[in-house]
């Protein structure tokens, strides 16, 4: 018999902003099923407080769950089985149960890549820099290598982090790690912040202002609220810009596939989203 309820949700903090319940609830009853997506916010948890989550999501009949900051690579070595894209980049934002294991995806990577992809195609060949090495910055990074961008410059404040990651894309593409933001934009086609600098209540931006022009486009994974210092001032210089719109939602179709087994349509999902945004829940 196909199941007609699925219990989903989400872990992480900050997340009473999330647009999250909207998008997977509509896109369930636009399908005749219905979805409850749960908001598990716990700030500081530890791995052990993690592995207990985590074993609730498994005993209490949850179809699977989304991980978000600050735990997307937290939880890696507390699931029994990973995708492939997942454990090369060693970083999850969709755990699914499947006969009582807990199996990580990461839909940001295949979200980004959908989300991304025109935005890519129309820009020629040349290098972008990603703004952050942290589980955002890892699946963002993978996406525009699978997207064909034949450079990528990595910066975080973290160097460790950086360089990680850039030792991860080797394999797959040319990856080069920044010294500084600086470094990393100037003379690059393109420009993602995977970094939560931006999302309310912060109201800074990652990349100084003198570095925007109108021939680099800008990408922001932060949603909350949709323009961004970082998106307010690039937009004034005429560049194209792609707001966290998109990879919120079509990160969630991808999820929402994972854990129903349905194809979610993404029409439904980004009007529950600009729904939420609408009402001031998510900025």
């Amino acid at each position: 018999m196909t199941r007609k309820t699925f219990l989903t949700g989400l872990i992480g903090a900050p997340i009473a902003h999330s647009a999250a319940p909207a998008m997977h609830e509509q896109a369930a009853l636009e399908l005749g099923v219905r979805c409850h997506y749960q908001l598990i916010e716990v700030a500081g948890a530890g791995p052990e407080e993690l592995r207990v989550l985590l074993d609730g999501v498994r005993r209490l009949g949850f179809a699977g769950v989304n991980v978000t900051f600050p735990y997307k690579e937290a939880v890696v070595s507390l699931l029994d089985e990973l995708s492939p894209d997942a454990a090369v980049m060693g970083a999850v934002n969709t755990v699914v149960v499947r006969n009582r294991r807990l199996i990580g995806y990461n839909t940001d990577t295949t979200g980004f890549a959908r989300a991304a992809a025109e935005l890519v195609a129309g820009s020629g060949q040349g290098s972008v820099a990603v703004i952050g090495a942290g589980g955002a910055g890892k699946a963002i990074a993978f996406a525009l290598v699978n997207l064909g961008i034949v450079e990528l410059r990595i910066f975080d404040t973290d160097r460790a982090k950086a360089d990680h990651l850039a030792r991860l894309l080797r394999p797959r593409g040319r990856a080069v790690v920044a010294d500084s933001v600086e470094d990393a934009v100037r003379g690059a086609i393109g420009l993602v912040n995977a970094t939560p600098v931006g999302m309310l209540p912060n109201r800074d931006s990652p990349v100084p202002e003198p570095l925007l022009h109108r021939g680099l486009w800008v990408a922001d994974a932060v949603y909350f609220p949709l323009w961004t210092p970082l998106l307010s001032a690039v937009k004034a210089t005429g560049a194209r810009v792609m707001t966290g719109r998109e990879l919120a939602i079509y990160q969630a179709a991808d999820a929402f596939e994972l854990f129903t087994g349905m194809v979610a349509s993404t029409a439904v999902m980004g009007g529950a989203f600009d729904r939420v945004m609408s009402e001031g829940r998510a900025g």
